[in-house]
């Protein structure tokens, strides 16, 4: 029988021991429960493969995200890489529940600005439109959002012919705002903030 030497137990850091330099944890992506979805926070490396054209660490419907999920990605990249993102608002991948399938994606442009203004965006793959998901999603986020403090109204932009994500607005309780060139604006308010 061959004898293990004895190592002792690491001290914790302490005056007389130094410390040695490990980088504070990350939080964990957030996660938002939505109906038949959970709505699944997406890293900043997550966000770079799905923006070069990886799944970002999902498995999706049809086999990859949409464009404008890829766009999206690149965003929150973006601001990583500018030092400007805020993880809570970046984007998310929308997960069904029933199989752990990606269907889409949602979230916002960049942080609420000094107004609690921050605009919103989303897109489901073609597979999973026209089943109340991402109505269920917007729900979720926006209610997520304005229960916030620094969050006062959500903004979105829909092309005219874009009726389908009209609708979606229009079901989670945004009204139309303004009329561009061949876009709507839409905007949903949260609870009036005290100043």
């Amino acid at each position: 029988m061959t004898a293990t030497p004895h190592t002792p137990a690491p001290r914790p850091p302490g005056p007389d021991t130094p410390a040695a330099h490990t980088p504070a944890p990350r939080p964990p992506a957030a996660r938002i429960p939505a109906g038949r979805l959970t709505l699944e926070g997406v890293s900043p490396s997550a966000a770079a493969g799905l923006r070069a054209g990886g799944g970002g660490g999902f498995a999706w419907l049809g086999g990859e995200p949409f464009e404008g999920t890829r766009e999206a990605a690149g965003m929150t990249a973006r601001a990583y890489a500018n030092g400007v993102h805020r993880p809570e608002f970046g984007l998310y991948v929308l997960v069904r529940r029933t199989d752990g399938l990606a269907v889409g994606s949602m979230g916002f442009h960049a942080a609420p600005d000094d107004d609690g203004r921050t605009e919103i965006g989303y897109d489901l793959v073609e597979a999973a439109r026209g089943q109340g998901y991402a109505t269920e999603a917007l729900r979720a986020l926006a209610g997520w959002a304005l229960a916030r403090d620094d969050v006062r109204r959500l903004f979105a932009v829909v092309e005219h012919a874009n009726a389908p994500s009209r609708a979606v607005l229009e079901r989670a309780g945004f009204v139309q705002v303004g009329e561009g060139e061949g876009e709507y604006a839409y905007e949903l308010r949260g609870r009036p903030h005290l100043t």
